[in-house]
């Protein structure tokens, strides 16, 4: 593609404005620059942007069940014949909240900085008023031997090793901290992105690890009846985090109403994930698609006047209401397409961390934020550690095992890893000749 001169001048380093009045270069523009691509997406994001905590789908399905279970409580509850949604108004839901996503995301990017920046904040507040709230209202609390050394091997799933349930409560942790390369995603949207991506990555995990851990904490204090949380039949039809919010209230005032306001809070923590699971899966169409890597990928690629990938939001947000139809017809499908997203996305993961300490590691050149000597070392911990949970990922999660319970992903995954083999093979290497510059020296 030629340019004409003002054209061209569009694509060198951005100037930035400094308070003192001078002006310097945005280094994550001169970066881009440097790997032969025009600047197409406003920067206009710091390093604090909410972490993508899980794929759009499994967020946005898990939101419209916390929703459903709200509306159940809010009439009554299970022992009062309160309103239990089908699984169809479940899907209605879960369109709602993708199409509420995408209209979000179709806004400049300066309103995504802004409800990034609200969405940090009302989670660390959020988590701090559930986790001192819920242990002080309730009226039993848990011992600290109870909280810190008891396996639940009662547990209705034919589990009874306590290292089998240990390698089991992983898999939720791991689940729990997917995302944290969002930051990644939105590096062309972001200042300094070549150091204040890292520093997403980074404080993103560390923050999870406080409050999330203080969170725990605050709610298994407050746990004292397991059986009845688990149980089908008790007021929130076996949603326990819902359980524990509405008894502790109700046990205290009679009332549960303050549980479903507490629902109410981590709702909206949930939906400001799903919003940022939009942002940053639409920047990941619009990348492949740049590199012509997508079916289209001419309409993928293209930006509105705001500087937003539009076409990008609206595919992520259909494509994440397609994969929870599945849930219509078998909740084990839908669980193995969820699963599919976590252990793809942390193979995804390891896959340049491995090539950076194996092929890469005489010829790679770090950027302005780096481990140093500890590079290498933290990677290999980083390989070693995806290997073995990609194998904790693929046991049974019950005994014992039928077509109910199996684990379905890895033939999921081993299905992917297929597909994707064979699509390279007889399609893809004759025509994906890597990342496309669109920048004429």
């Amino acid at each position: 593609m030629a340019w004409n001169r003002e054209e061209k001048s569009e694509v060198l380093p951005q100037r930035v404005q400094q308070s003192n009045g001078t002006s310097s270069i945005d280094s994550g523009h001169e970066r881009l620059h440097e790997l032969g691509y025009k600047q197409e997406l406003k920067r206009d994001l710091s390093f604090n942007i909410v972490g993508q905590w899980a794929v759009t789908t499994s967020v946005d399905f898990s939101l419209a069940q916390l929703i459903r279970v709200i509306i159940l409580l809010s009439t009554g509850g299970t022992s009062g014949g309160g309103y239990e949604a089908s699984k169809y108004v479940v899907i209605a839901i879960h369109a709602a909240i993708l199409l509420s996503h995408a209209v979000l995301n179709s806004l400049p990017i300066s309103w995504l900085s802004f409800f990034g920046q609200l969405a940090a904040a009302w989670n660390v507040l959020g988590v701090f008023i559930l986790m001192i709230v819920i242990p002080t209202v309730a009226t039993e609390r848990a011992s600290a031997k109870f909280v810190f050394t008891h396996f639940n091997t009662e547990n209705g799933a034919g589990v009874n090793s306590k290292l089998y349930i240990f390698i089991l409560g992983l898999l939720m942790s791991q689940y729990t901290l997917t995302g944290y390369d969002a930051s990644a995603h939105m590096s062309e949207e972001t200042k300094s992105a070549d150091k204040n991506g890292p520093k997403g990555i980074i404080s993103s995990i560390g923050i999870s690890i406080i409050v999330g851990w203080g969170y725990i904490l605050g709610i298994t204090f407050s746990v004292t009846n397991i059986p009845n949380l688990l149980s089908k039949d008790n007021d929130a039809g076996g949603y326990a985090i819902a359980e524990i919010f509405y008894q502790v209230f109700k046990s205290r005032y009679g009332s549960g109403a303050g549980g479903i306001v507490c629902l109410c809070i981590v709702a909206v923590a949930i939906f400001f994930c799903g919003m940022s699971s939009i942002t940053s899966n639409s920047r990941m169409a619009y990348a492949f698609s740049r590199d012509g890597a997508m079916p289209l990928s001419s309409l993928w690629h293209k930006v509105n006047k705001q500087d937003v990938p539009i076409n990008a939001v609206w595919l992520s947000a259909f494509i994440a209401f397609c994969m929870a139809l599945t849930s219509l017809g078998s909740l084990v499908a839908f669980q193995a397409m969820v699963s599919i997203a976590t252990i793809g996305l942390y193979i995804a993961y390891a896959l340049p961390i491995f090539f950076r300490v194996t092929l890469a590691r005489k010829s790679f050149t770090p950027g302005p934020f780096n481990l140093g000597s500890f590079g290498v070392l933290v990677g290999w911990i980083a390989v070693l550690w995806v290997a073995t949970i990609s194998v904790l990922f693929s046991l049974p999660v019950a005994y014992p095992v039928t077509d109910q319970t199996l684990n379905y992903t890895p033939v999921a995954v081993g299905g992917l890893v297929i597909l994707t083999v064979t699509a390279w093979v007889f399609s893809a290497r004759y025509w994906f000749k890597g990342p496309i510059t669109n920048i004429d020296d």
